[in-house]
């Protein structure tokens, strides 16, 4: 039997409005539709890891809401285990998402319950994580957490992969026991103390060079339509090309990137490069259809997708 993969993360209920475009600073306009989607980037991750074929843990907090039963049933219904998801009284995550019709989006995440995750509540699921073949995490549970996480992760030497969003600047202790880091522009550009623009104000390459040298082990620098560059101590530098397709709604697509890439390195031994790939056009999928979760895809349509995309070339 396969040693479980571990998510420690994120629960939202996302509140999506659907707009022509996004308002300006200060402007109202009028929406096209409105929908509730199970979220948080933590789930996102664990549920397009389970939509997969991956055993999957969630380590995570949800409230005492009328949100909390929804999250855990979609977790459950995409075949996560969530005996580790807890509950506590407030509110549950949430996150207010508007996204325009070319599939650009703007998102607002409250943490609620997500904020209570402690450092004591990884040391009492320390076994579940001594276990896990990877573990994931990102940045919308408290900092100090993280970290306590990262030194757990690190002293074991479990493969981990961190998201670093929100991001924020990270301490060199944590970063030196990232497997994979994988920021996508914006997150790198305020990482690195650039700008807030959105795109590189330097080449990839340079970018993960300074990435690296803050300790982490390899970086996948998430290029959005132009793809995905790697480089680190397991692969040398590379670039994998996104595969076209039209997008309807961009939430949770990092989050599919990194459920596959995951699942691909620990669960089917796939090259870091290869993997990559796979992770690729699960994103690809998972942006033509709407919200996070509902819009993961399963292994089989993964597949089918690529031998298409490869006849095509």
């Amino acid at each position: 039997m396969q040693s479980s993969i571990v998510v420690v993360g994120s629960l939202n209920l996302d509140l999506v409005a659907r707009v022509a475009r996004l308002p300006s600073p200060g402007e109202t306009i009028t929406g096209e539709d409105f929908n509730t989607f199970c979220g948080g980037k933590g789930a996102n991750q664990a549920v397009a890891l389970a939509r997969l074929g991956a055993p999957v843990k969630m380590i995570g907090k949800l409230g005492s809401d009328s949100f909390a039963a929804q999250l855990r049933d979609g977790l459950e219904e995409a075949g996560v285990d969530s005996s580790c998801v807890e509950s506590v009284p407030g509110s549950s995550g949430t996150a207010l998402i508007t996204t325009s019709a070319n599939g650009e989006n703007s998102i607002v995440v409250i943490p609620g319950a997500n904020g209570t995750l402690t450092p004591e509540d990884i040391e009492r699921h320390r076994e579940v994580i001594e276990q896990a073949s990877i573990v994931l995490a990102q940045l919308e549970i408290p900092h100090k957490t993280t970290e306590y996480l990262g030194r757990l992760v690190g002293s074991t030497g479990i493969p981990f992969l961190l998201d670093p969003a929100p991001a924020y600047p990270l301490p060199r202790n944590l970063l030196e026991n990232v497997t994979w880091f994988t920021p996508n522009e914006t997150e790198t550009e305020l990482l690195l103390g650039f700008n807030s623009s959105g795109s590189y104000t330097r080449s990839p390459e340079d970018a993960a060079d300074r990435l690296l040298a803050l300790g982490v082990k390899n970086v996948i620098l998430k290029l959005g339509a132009k793809g995905v560059y790697l480089s680190g101590r397991d692969i040398e530098f590379t670039y994998v090309d996104a595969f076209p397709v039209q997008a309807v709604d961009t939430t949770g697509a990092g989050d599919a990137f990194n459920g596959a890439f995951a699942f691909a390195l620990a669960h089917r031994a796939m090259p870091p490069r290869e993997a990559a790939e796979f992770a690729c056009a699960v994103a690809a999928l998972s942006v033509t259809r709407p919200g996070a979760q509902s819009a993961m895809p399963k292994l089989a349509e993964c597949e089918d997708f690529l031998v298409q995309q490869r006849a095509s070339k």
